[in-house]
């Protein structure tokens, strides 16, 4: 949907960097959809790791395949972690309640009634902010680097490829939780 108000249209004219053909919001990935696919994927990767924790007791599974799971969930709870933190800072959400949202992926399931209750709120509705508006927020300059990426997607994307696989990375040398 089009937004088609004079006050819109002038913010378009005036704006450094039109909406690319590429980005997130011609393809459909608002940060409402964003942000309920890596919840989504959270607790489907929480499912599997409870499972294979049970099978690995219960049955005696190969701890190698438990490895690969604990793997797979990490990799989706950094993801899941920086979507927040992107989302939250897109629809500026206040610093507690992004940390909430990053936080409710340590505890099983969390993060789906976590986006139930923000989507009911109106937390997750509208379109990546793109343009800068009238809100004096708007001035500051980490708002407009999150503008920049967020007009620039494959660099935004490739970015937070880079700081997962980094982070993820740095955990895996650790070595897991609780030690060997």
């Amino acid at each position: 949907m089009t937004n088609t108000s004079p006050a819109s249209a002038d913010s378009e004219k005036s704006s450094a960097h039109p909406l690319p053909a590429t980005s997130a919001s011609a393809i459909g990935f608002t940060p409402r959809k964003l942000y309920r696919i890596l919840a989504i994927a959270e607790a489907v990767t929480w499912t599997m790791l409870i499972t294979g924790l049970i099978l690995k007791a219960t049955a005696g599974i190969d701890a190698t395949l438990l490895t690969t799971i604990g793997g797979v969930h990490g990799f989706v709870f950094i993801s899941y972690g920086a979507t927040a933190i992107l989302v939250g800072i897109n629809q500026r959400w206040h610093f507690g309640v992004g940390l909430l949202a990053v936080v409710t992926a340590i505890v099983p399931y969390a993060t789906i009634p976590f986006e139930i209750i923000q989507e009911r709120r109106g937390a997750l509705a509208g379109a990546w902010r793109l343009t800068a508006s009238e809100d004096p927020r708007d001035n500051h300059w980490f708002d407009r680097f999150v503008r920049w990426f967020l007009n620039h997607p494959a660099l935004l994307v490739i970015a937070i490829v880079v700081a997962i696989v980094l982070i993820f990375t740095i955990l895996l040398t650790a070595g897991p939780p609780g030690g060997k």
